[in-house]
C-alpha cells in the first residue's frame, strides 16, 4: 500500500465531511515516485471546540508511523465544517519550495 493510501485510510477514522491528501514531494528535490512531502486538507466534526494546535496533535498521534518513517513534511490545513463552509470550501495553495524541483 501507498504512503498516501495508508494517510488517506488512517484519516478516515476522523469521520471527515472532506479530505484531501495531496502528495507534493514532486515540488522537492527528492528522487521521482517519492511519497515525502504531503498536504492534508481534512474536514471534521471532530474539530469542533479544539483550538489549531490541539487539532495536529490529534492528526501527528494518527500518523505517527508515517511521521517517524517515510514522511518528511506535511501541512496540515484543518477545519470545522462551518470553517471551511465560511472558506468557500477552499484551502490556502503551497508555497514554491526554495531549491524544489520545479520552476
Amino acid at each position: 500500500m501507498s504512503v498516501q493510501a495508508r494517510i488517506e485510510e488512517k484519516l478516515a477514522a476522523l469521520s471527515p465531511v472532506h479530505m484531501t491528501v495531496e502528495n507534493e514531494s514532486h515540488m522537492h528535490h527528492v528522487p521521482p515516485d517519492s511519497e515525502t512531502h504531503f498536504k492534508v486538507t481534512l474536514v471534521s466534526e471532530r474539530f469542533t471546540g479544539l483550538m489549531p494546535v490541539k487539532r495536529h496533535q490529534m492528526i501527528y498521534s494518527t500518523l505517527a508511523d508515517e511521521l517517524a518513517g517515510p514522511v518528511h513534511a506535511l501541512a496540515l490545513h484543518l477545519y470545522t465544517p462551518q470553517q471551511w463552509a465560511a472558506r468557500g470550501a477552499n484551502r490556502p495553495d503551497s508555497p514554491h519550495c526554495r531549491g524544489g524541483g520545479h520552476p
